[in-house]
């Protein structure tokens, strides 16, 4: 079979769920299991995947969705808890305190403290936490998922204490034949990696300084009573500087520290000046800008979290200090449980899953304890003893909490095990590469010495199907490497674009959309999210692309 029908096969359910989402407004639960089918029948029958492998691979979808369902119920009933213990009142009089323009908030909630929360534990955590935090504030849900998913793009490379470039770029190349190959060369791996880590630093913080200002003017034009883009505008001076606050010790702790702390220490220092700044009044607005009156919002904008989040305002008043004790706490035992060994044992020592399902050498194991969900369950009990909640209190958050998992787990049960089958269709009767393979091989014939300016848009188009930077650069750093090589570029530089275009796809990535949708109830409208969130993935892979080429002009 020609590469090109190959790639068109192997594109075919990504187009069929974008048809679905984006084209027709379908709801997810409606169109993706027309999409799983789609891809399992085009793995069974033209890339002659064995039944037993496309099993397997549901298999093994189902039981990494049982852990993003845990990740969400953890984050809903961690915001539910405060919301029943009177905290969410408090934490929305503070930054109401700092500042009651909304474009403030934004910037310090979502992208500050969202990029903490990224650089702490990834995978999707940040959507999961800060769009009910911002529901909770009086935003509208859909101008929340959209907020919370624009933070999966500059600092997720860095996500999980690194896990990105530790485990996907480290495990997605042949580590032990090109440390071999660059000895000879007078480098080594280890040289190799910093030199990849410091361009992807560089990379992200350059595009991230405008990603702040993109978000502001994407809510004040798709959100703001007139719809206008230049509402966002007397924010800028503001936004570029709680941008650089962030860009700055981002870049350079990439540089000169590693993988593992870029995103953590870049928020931290943010966080500290900016809001200290912001209490100030430095470089703030003139103008103070809000949401129209919540009974003017369109139906499509609100979820099932609105209704409630007002209703318990006859609670006894909570201080600052102690109704942000629980974020403070996810916050600390995150770190704790990446950098510390021993924690980290302990936590990973509970596990159970499946191993070589079906006889297909795959399998995936779940630690709860470990997984981000685990550690929001352990700070909600925490939470109850803190704020001397009542055991019905409690019990009324564990329901509203549940409920909104019925619609997510059924959507991510299609979802995720579809992804699964593209990324394991490499073995099969064809002889083909893997689907994902396929499609980026396609690309750069077909685009030639002019790929290094795609180069980025082949990790995002990974990073949509897997709906993770990690696996994203597992399946495609290798692929990028052997290019790179080809067309006699920086290898370097182009696993960089690799890894800095699949942070930008988690932006549009179905599940990620599906997942953080979940926390607020905004199921069914999941390609509306889509439709707004692929305008800040464009601009990211664009100017990834024109600094990738720049940057080969100049190495």
């Amino acid at each position: 079979m020609a590469l090109g029908l190959q790639a068109a096969l192997a594109f075919a359910p990504i187009a069929l769920a974008g048809i679905l989402l984006v084209g027709l407004r379908m709801p997810a639960r409606t169109a993706m299991p027309a999409v799983y089918l789609a891809a399992a029948l085009i793995a069974l029958l033209f890339w002659g995947v064995p039944f037993a492998r496309v099993a397997a691979s549901t298999v093994q979808g189902l039981l990494i969705t049982a852990s993003v369902l845990w990740i969400i119920f953890g984050a809903i009933l961690l915001l539910n808890t405060l919301k029943h213990s009177g905290a969410i009142q408090t934490i929305r009089s503070g930054f109401a305190e700092i500042s009651p323009d909304r474009r403030v908030q934004m910037i310090i909630i979502a992208w500050l403290f969202g990029s903490f929360i990224e650089g702490a534990s990834g995978f999707g955590t940040p959507a999961a936490i800060i769009a009910p935090l911002l529901v909770a504030l009086g935003f509208p849900a859909m101008a929340a998922v959209v907020a919370g998913m624009m933070v999966q793009s500059t600092p997720v490379s860095f996500g999980a204490v690194g896990t990105p470039i530790i485990i996907g770029v480290t495990g997605g190349l042949d580590s032990v034949a090109l440390d071999a190959t660059l000895m000879a060369e007078g480098s080594s791996w280890a040289a190799f990696l910093r030199t990849v880590t410091s361009e992807v630093a560089i990379i992200h913080g350059i595009i991230g300084l405008f990603m702040p200002v993109l978000m502001v003017m994407m809510i004040t034009r798709f959100f703001g009573a007139r719809r206008s883009w230049t509402e966002g505008l007397s924010i800028v001076p503001f936004a570029l500087f709680a941008a650089a606050s962030f860009s700055i010790p981002y870049i350079l702790t990439g540089v000169f520290l590693g993988p593992e702390f870029p995103s953590l220490i870049g928020a931290l220092v943010a966080l500290a000046i900016v809001v200290s700044a912001a209490r100030k009044g430095f470089l703030m607005p003139k103008d103070t800008w809000d949401f129209a009156p919540a009974d003017q919002w369109p139906s499509e904008w609100m979820g099932d979290l609105e209704i409630k989040v007002d209703e318990l305002t006859h609670r006894a008043p909570i201080s600052a200090r102690v109704a942000w004790v629980p974020y403070l706490l996810v916050a600390l035992i995150l770190v704790l449980s990446r950098v510390w060994p021993g924690f980290k044992g302990w936590l990973t020592s509970l596990s159970f899953g499946m191993s070589d399902i079906f006889g297909q050498g795959i399998g995936y194991s779940i630690q709860p304890l470990y997984l981000p969900g685990g550690i929001l369950v352990f700070v909600a009990l925490v939470t109850v003893l803190l704020h001397r909640m009542k055991v019905a209190q409690f019990g009324a958050a564990v329901g509203e909490s549940a409920k909104l998992l019925i619609g997510a787990g059924f959507v991510l049960a299609f979802t995720i095990p579809m992804v699964r089958i593209l990324i394991t269709s490499g073995v099969n009767t064809a002889g083909f590469d893997s689907m994902p393979v396929a499609m980026a091989t396609w690309l750069a014939a077909t685009v030639g010495n002019i790929y290094p300016f795609f180069a980025a848009a082949t990790g995002a188009l990974g990073a949509f199907i897997a709906g993770s930077n990690t696996v994203s650069n597992m399946m495609l750093s290798q692929f990028q490497y052997g290019v790179a090589e080809q067309l006699g570029n920086s290898t370097t530089l182009i696993v960089a674009l690799q890894a800095v275009g699949a942070a930008a796809g988690n932006m549009i990535a179905i599940h990620n959309v599906v997942a953080a949708s979940a926390t607020v109830g905004f199921l069914g409208r999941e390609g509306a999210v889509l439709r707004l969130t692929i305008l800040p993935t464009v601009y990211y892979l664009v100017f990834a692309g024109i600094l990738g080429v720049v940057g080969l002009s100049i190495l």
